[in-house]
């Protein structure tokens, strides 16, 4: 019986000897006592079949790179045939003499991050720094759209072909919800290529649907009974907070997430802060005395953080019944609570004031948000064009007080 130095002299040996590879040598290779056993082919160095004491058989390929001894294993005997692994190691040793080492590679390949992973690290990383809300819509959209059909793929896998059918299935039935939820994996590959996992965004260029904007803007008659329905309603919480986004043009979730701590009563200023706004910045914004009105009735009959309270002193979550009744006794149709906040800036912009003045009350971080309100200043435009073709006309006339009624223009 071989002492262990005499095996280990034997498999040695062994693994020296050289031969042709062929099917049937893998076939007929008998399998050593314990270990494994190693025979290279005459031909291509490096490349050889490894047989198991269990008689498992795979070709291997033995190799150099940057000083360092390396093994990759090809495949098993007999998916694999001698040829057809035979052909599979000189393609690697052409990556080889490339400068690329094959294992290497194919353990990135195995530890790459897949979309799963990504939607960790956004979840982790990113959802922080947006509003909860917000924060909430984007899970959402990763669990029922995103991760349902992407989430085993290696992210490195991607291809603009998997967003455009994920895009195009979503588009049957959802159309606008396709384009956002292509907005946040465009974001969070995005991320990915900041963080090294990729080198390119395969969501850039994904189509997207065609949407048409609304901007439903109530008329006086309609806010008037609009205004009548919510002071005689039976929720007077919720339709106090409604009544403060109309007079506040403020969005829905700070209405609902509004402290006492952020109203300074006596000066009637409102300061938002950086965690409740959309743009994540300090908001400071002046109000009127009808929502110091709204103010003062809920300080008189509610007690605790919030203004608009719901349940065990935690911030009212929904107003949608109460905004539904209302509009039913109003007579409204095709209105969205997010329209208050359009028709507050309609009334501003109708008013004369600035595109500056509707920005800053709003609390748009971009010039180009307000601008979208632009055309509501056609009437005093033309009040003003009218003003100056008068005075033209007068001067025309040679009118005596003309200068002067320059002047007070």
């Amino acid at each position: 019986m071989p002492t262990n130095t005499q095996h280990h002299t034997d498999t040695v040996r062994t693994r020296r000897k050289q031969t042709r590879l062929t099917d049937s040598l893998a076939r007929r290779l008998a399998a050593p006592p314990i270990g494994n056993v190693v025979i290279y082919d005459e031909r291509l160095p490096g490349f050889g079949l490894r047989v198991t004491a269990k008689g498992a058989r795979s070709f291997i390929l033995n190799y150099r790179f940057k000083g360092r001894e390396r093994r990759i294993t090809i495949g098993q005997f007999p998916t694999w045939s001698a040829q057809a692994a035979r052909n599979q190691a000189q393609r690697l040793r052409r990556d080889i003499d490339l400068g690329s080492d094959p294992l290497d590679h194919r353990n990135n390949e195995r530890t790459a991050p897949t979309v799963r992973q990504l939607f960790e690290r956004y979840n982790e990383e990113h959802l922080p720094t947006k509003a909860p809300r917000s924060a909430k819509d984007d899970r959402s959209m990763w669990a029922n759209d995103i991760l349902p059909v992407l989430a085993n793929l290696k992210v490195a896998d991607l291809t603009p072909s998997h967003c455009d059918d994920l895009h195009r299935r979503i588009s049957r039935d959802r159309p606008v919800r396709a384009n956002r939820v292509m907005e946040v994996l465009r974001k969070s590959l995005n991320l990915a290529t900041r963080w090294g996992w990729i080198d390119r965004n395969p969501a850039t260029g994904c189509r997207r649907n065609t949407e048409h904007k609304r901007h439903r803007y109530l008329q006086p008659d309609e806010i008037q009974r609009l205004i009548a329905a919510l002071e005689a309603h039976s929720e007077r919480i919720s339709a106090d907070a409604l009544l403060f986004m109309l007079f506040t043009g403020c969005r829905r979730g700070e209405a609902l997430g509004a402290r006492w701590e952020q109203f300074h009563l006596d000066a009637r200023i409102w300061v938002k802060p950086s965690a409740e706004t959309k743009q994540r910045r300090e908001h400071r914004v002046p109000y009127s005395s009808t929502v110091a009105d709204i103010l003062a009735r809920r300080r008189a009959e509610t007690d605790g953080a919030y203004v608009f309270p719901g349940r065990l002193g935690a911030p009212l979550l929904e107003v949608r019944k109460t905004w539904k009744s209302a509009c039913d006794a109003s007579g409204l149709e095709k209105v969205r609570i997010h329209d208050l906040r359009h028709t507050f800036a309609s009334l501003v912009a109708s008013s004369g004031r600035s595109l500056f003045v509707v920005g800053e009350l709003l609390g748009h971080s971009s010039t180009q948000t307000t601008k979208r309100y632009a055309n509501l200043y056609d009437d005093p435009l033309r009040s003003a064009a009218e003003d100056v073709a008068s005075c033209i006309t007068l001067s025309a006339r040679g009118h005596p007080d003309v200068s002067r009624t320059m002047e007070d223009k």
